[in-house]
């Protein structure tokens, strides 16, 4: 069946980018551990079928942030369906088609940029090699709605609940694939299944020694600066390592503890004795905390615990004194970099450090960007070219008939 077929106006509006979807409805904490965020719609009222879905999830040891992804994304679904007046349960492939239309020609308000020295969307940051963000939904942003809306309705027919044919298309011959490989076997190419975008594999984001030497001398007190020196020793996501206790610190044994993302558990993570010694600074300053409080919190005001967006906002702080685009998970990019290229450091002890589930992550660090080739190009270009010399046992009218004069 077409994906255009039974579009009404209001379908094509949506899918070209002239439509508006309607900001009703929110994404709202709850107070169960069952159901740690539920979906709303315009009146307030809980959007019973959304939770189900992700008090499943929750009681399939899905994180909290997990929960409160997929519900952004199914209100933005449902969002859809109350734009084109369709109940969830009689939702097609063109209410998909639609969602991915407006996907890909709406702008996405978190990359409003509202500084007038902004640098323009789309463009390379010259002096980091990096891109900045586009104005619209990225690829990988548009199959991550695509697949929590599939997993909506394939959860629902589990109980024969809502349309009988899911309203996300499938890939059959992947499937198929899967169905029949071995876990030893490397993952075969499959086609993408039909309103799925290209996703382009993520390259990694290191920054250079110098670079970050600037960086590093940016930040204002000696919390920031035990910050980022754990980040690049230990290579921990920023959300773990903002989860760190006091006494989660093994000073003697130069390790912290961070609950791992995906799994909930406590694990132990590297730090340099440079990161320790400006995390002692910034405690010697900022004075303990409490017994099972936060080891990193704010200066100002009354001590709350140092948020993601927090740090975020230390780092944009500097690109703009700098004229960069870092983020903070290059950070973890730059330690698994120095990792992964350490002679002295095998490529499953850097799976290890870095919590990596599977070793072709790990091994994705040791590729070279054309940065780390400059140099070594500069001595190729300026390398006199060398001329072809033929044997002394040839004669030279025989190479001249049959390759021509030089």
């Amino acid at each position: 069946m077409s994906s255009f077929h039974g579009m009404s106006s209001v379908h094509r509006d949506l899918m070209d980018g002239c439509g508006r979807l309607p900001s009703v409805g929110a994404v709202v904490k709850g107070e169960r551990p069952s159901l740690p965020w539920f979906v709303v719609d315009a009146a307030g009222r809980e959007i019973e079928p959304v939770s189900r879905y992700l008090r499943d999830l929750a009681l399939g040891d899905a994180s909290a942030l997990t929960g409160r992804s997929y519900g952004y994304d199914l209100l933005r679904w449902f969002r859809v369906l109350w734009a084109v007046d369709v109940g969830w349960e009689q939702a097609t492939e063109a209410e998909t088609t639609a969602m991915v239309g407006w996907l890909r020609t709406a702008p996405n308000p978190q990359r409003r940029r509202s500084l007038p020295d902004s640098m323009p969307a789309g463009v390379v940051n010259l002096k980091t090699g990096k891109t900045t963000l586009l104005d619209g939904y990225a690829p990988r942003t548009i199959a991550h709605a695509l697949t929590v809306v599939h997993g909506f309705y394939a959860f629902h027919q589990h109980f024969g609940r809502g349309p009988v044919v899911n309203p996300v298309p499938e890939s059959r011959d992947r499937r198929a694939r899967l169905a029949h490989r071995s876990p030893l076997e490397a993952p075969a190419p499959t086609r993408r299944a039909r309103l799925r975008p290209k996703v382009r594999e993520r390259q990694p984001r290191a920054i250079p020694d110098r670079l970050w030497d600037e960086l590093f001398a940016q930040m204002r007190c000696d919390g920031d600066r035990a910050l980022l020196a754990c980040y690049v020793s230990s290579g921990a996501r920023a959300s773990e390592l903002l989860g760190v206790r006091l006494e989660d610190v093994n000073w003697s044994a130069g390790r912290l503890w961070v609950i791992t993302k995906g799994t909930g558990q406590r694990d132990p993570v590297p730090a340099s004795p440079q990161a320790f010694a400006y995390t002692a600074a910034y405690l010697d300053q900022a004075g303990l905390p409490e017994p099972g409080g936060p080891l990193w919190r704010t200066r100002r005001g009354d001590p709350r615990p140092l948020t993601y967006w927090a740090m975020r906002r230390v780092v944009q702080r500097a690109n703009a004194v700098l004229g960069t685009n870092y983020t903070l998970h290059d950070t973890r990019h730059t330690a698994a970099t120095r990792m992964a290229r350490d002679p002295s450091l095998t490529l499953v002890e850097v799976q290890t450090i870095l919590r990596h589930a599977h070793l072709s992550t790990t091994a994705r660090y040791t590729s070279v960007g054309l940065e780390d080739l400059m140099d070594k190009l500069a001595e190729h270009y300026q390398r006199p070219r060398q001329e072809v010399r033929w044997s002394q046992t040839y004669d030279p009218a025989d190479v001249e008939a049959v390759f021509g004069a030089r």
